[in-house]
């Protein structure tokens, strides 16, 4: 792979914590003045079927057997729709960038594991594949994520605040000349399937919630968690949320109007938290939350008025952690760091990620 180019054409592949789909976004990137400039020339999301986000969301579950099974699984998955992908758009791409999906975070004891195992993406696509962005950094003592921060920093750089509402919401800032990030609470993780009980497969617009009533005994209860008093470098997995906030949940008898508005409140209130609401600024918001009329709504309210709330368009909210993971494989291949010891409390800035097929 010839490093000495003006442009690069990568594929980023994303899959949240949400189970909404496969994200694919094939990006144009190239230096100008010292600064990155990027494009995103096509993008598609490859929703899961129902058996697809049943085995994802209960593989923690698996033995190793199972686990490591899926693993390949995942990757061929992965493999086979990059490419179905390219051959549709008549793409030729230098690089795939995979974040995987993941299954297991705890840090904490020093492990962290997405699947699609990248050997498997560069075999069924024939494109030269990094995966597994996250392991180098856990293992300099770092949280692993977030890692789309270093993308926010350098293709974002006009927004004070950049938010992320994924499954999990996550934000990265600058203090002091350093570039600070870090998960802040579950999102649509626990949104969609408060929504499930609706028979839905997400709250659009809101309007749910928007109907319900915030239960105030609740909200305290899911604001006095003792995760949202530490403070960053720090990140959220599955488990936590398992362990955490839906037993919270299943011992309300509230509606289920009414424990989406807690909810979303208590989103809103813990992303407000993370601005300074004295200071005119700009908050960048991306991820499915962002249509999320309601909840978007919360924050504005909750951030006050010198907060600037962003939604940018659709094709940055849906595919901007795409992008990102994209450019980080870029610096991966150019041997820069893309894993910032400030932002996840590694002992170092890294070059991380799995490089298949070079």
């Amino acid at each position: 792979m010839a490093l000495l180019k003006k442009e690069w054409i990568i594929t980023g592949l994303m899959s949240g914590t949400s189970l909404d789909g496969l994200d694919l976004a094939t990006c144009r990137f190239s230096r100008k003045n010292n600064s990155w400039v990027y494009e995103i020339l096509f993008a598609e999301t490859i929703s899961y079927k129902a058996s697809m986000k049943k085995k994802l969301a209960s593989l923690m579950l698996s033995n190793a057997e199972g686990y490591a099974a899926f693993d390949a699984n995942f990757g061929i998955y992965s493999g086979e729709q990059v490419k179905l992908f390219h051959d549709n758009y008549k793409i030729k791409a230098d690089l795939i960038a995979s974040h995987g999906h993941t299954i297991f975070h705890q840090p904490e004891k020093g492990f962290t594991s997405q699947i699609g195992n990248g050997a498997y993406i560069y075999a069924k696509s024939g494109i030269p594949t990094v995966s597994d962005f996250r392991s180098l950094d856990v293992a300099l003592g770092g949280q692993g994520a977030p890692l789309v921060p270093i993308g926010d920093k350098l293709l974002f750089s006009e927004y004070d605040y950049c938010l992320n509402l994924g499954g999990i919401a996550n934000i990265s800032f600058d203090k002091l000349g350093k570039r600070i990030a870090g998960d802040i609470c579950p999102a649509n993780i626990v949104l969609n399937k408060l929504a499930e009980e609706k028979g839905k497969s997400y709250d659009k617009d809101g309007l749910f919630a928007a109907r319900g009533c915030v239960d105030f005994k609740l909200l305290k209860s899911l604001n006095n968690l003792s995760y949202y008093k530490k403070s960053f470098p720090k990140s959220l997995g599955r488990e936590w949320i398992d362990d955490k906030i839906f037993p919270l949940l299943n011992k309300t008898s509230l509606s289920t109007e009414d424990k989406l508005a807690t909810v979303s409140e208590h989103i809103a209130i813990q992303i407000a938290q993370m601005v300074d609401y004295k200071r005119t600024s700009k908050l960048l918001v991306t991820g499915g939350g962002a249509f999320n009329t309601d909840l978007i709504n919360r924050i504005t309210l909750h951030a006050g008025s010198k907060v600037k709330v962003v939604v940018p368009n659709p094709l940055i909210v849906s595919y901007k952690e795409a992008l990102i993971f994209a450019f980080l494989g870029l610096k991966r291949i150019l041997g820069e760091s893309n894993a910032l010891a400030s932002v996840t409390g590694a002992s170092k800035d890294s070059v991380g990620g799995a490089l298949y097929g070079v």
